[in-house]
């Protein structure tokens, strides 16, 4: 029987991944399963925009798998069982079982509400499609009379919070983040981000941490209230804790905790890409959960999992954190190169140039997803019982 893989989630992690283990194991030897909650693509660092009321190209992920081999399993995963080596998944039909050799780990992360009391009923989160879709109807119910409050300081806020002010120039728009605004950033960057701020309109609450979240309302350490129509919900991501439920070894966070070559320490035969994956850096430093990490833990799973199963080399993939790219609207945005300690460096680049940038850098990690057999060998590789086409070593 063929060597069974099933990838968890079709981000940009997941589907990449997904794309480039097709694209480099021979079908006779094994079989690919992506399972995925939704039937498209998400480019989620795009959801914003979706929110503000901007559509975004239609991806159905059928369509990015055809003719590569990859079977498409739109289902939600519900279950994880590492010692039967099988997954839990339930559709419209009921749930199934899925038995797995090999498992790589990618469904990524959601909001995280920090057990703050009102977030699931009242907020808005941007971290999936369908939160975005139910803040978009309730932009377009205020209209343009109406009051908009945006919790976090971080770069999901940031773009949120601008993107909205941009796109739906009546409302009134505030930001609350129990931290200073952009503090990260250098003061080229930073003192741009500001006057961006300014330009739309937006209040800043800086240092205020938030206990309450109600219908109408924002209530904050003190008793401080804060009127709001709509609560977008940005501070900060969480993962799904189905991996620590499967006795995974986990970090606090819920990350799952993997060697360089992104295996689960655990339990080798998983292995985990994207958001999920806790995995120390270039700098001594934990990736942050980001599309920059989700392209090399990626990269690296791939090439161990190619590897482990062909005897190949296994080539080790740069794990660097160099910068952030954030959208301030359509027309604006920041470049931020960071140091080791992931901070701001001196130089920025803002402005169009900024923003031409970030729209190219999205453009070609959705490219890459939607083509996942571009650049497919003539002949792809064996299991390690197999025949070998090529003499090459794997290139991630």
């Amino acid at each position: 029987m063929p060597h069974r893989i099933v990838v968890l989630g079709a981000g940009y992690a997941g589907a990449f991944s997904a794309g480039c283990l097709a694209r480099r194991l021979h079908p006779a030897d094994f079989e690919i399963t992506v399972v995925n909650a939704e039937p498209d693509f998400v480019e989620r660092l795009r959801l914003h925009q979706l929110a503000a009321g901007q559509d975004l190209r239609h991806r159905p992920l059928a369509e990015v798998f055809a003719g590569t081999g990859i079977r498409l399993r739109v289902a939600r995963v519900t279950g994880l069982g590492v010692e039967r080596r099988a997954v839990t998944v339930t559709d419209g039909s009921g749930a199934g079982r899925l038995e797995y050799d090999t498992l790589l780990y990618a469904l990524g992360s959601t909001a995280a509400d920090h057990g703050v009391p009102g977030v699931a009923e009242h907020a808005f989160p941007v971290a999936a499609r369908p939160s975005a879709l139910r803040l978009r109807a309730r932009l377009d119910e205020l209209g343009e009379d109406g009051t908009v409050l945006v919790v976090g300081g971080n770069l999901t806020a940031i773009e949120a919070a601008t993107e909205i002010a941009e796109s739906r120039p009546g409302l009134r728009i505030s930001l609350v983040t129990s931290g200073e605004l952009g503090g990260w950033l250098g003061t080229k960057a930073r003192r741009h981000l500001l006057r961006v701020f300014d330009r739309f309109g937006i209040t800043v609450h800086e240092h205020t941490t938030v206990e309450r979240v109600e219908e109408a309302a924002v209530i904050a350490a003190g008793g401080t209230t804060f009127a709001a129509d709509a609560t977008v919900w940005a501070a900060g991501f969480a993962v799904h804790p189905i991996a620590a439920a499967a006795g995974l070894e986990v970090v606090a966070n819920g990350q799952i905790t993997v060697d360089r070559r992104m295996r689960s320490v655990s339990h080798p035969d998983v292995y985990v890409a994207g958001d999920s994956a806790f995995v120390i850096g270039e700098n001594g430093r934990p990736l942050p959960m980001s599309c920059a990490s989700a392209g090399a833990t990626s990269m690296q799973a791939t090439a161990a999992i190619i590897g482990d199963r062909t005897g190949r080399r296994i080539p080790a993939t740069s794990l660097s954190y160099v910068g952030n790219h954030i959208s301030l609207g359509r027309k604006d945005g920041i470049f931020q190169l960071v140091g080791t300690d992931a901070r701001g460096k001196p130089w920025a680049l803002h402005g169009r140039a900024a923003a031409r940038l970030k729209a190219a850098i999205l453009g070609t990690a959705a490219w890459s997803v939607s083509h996942p057999t571009f650049g497919r060998p003539d002949h792809r590789y064996r299991s390690a019982t197999g025949r070998e086409h090529s003499p090459d070593a794997v290139a991630a």
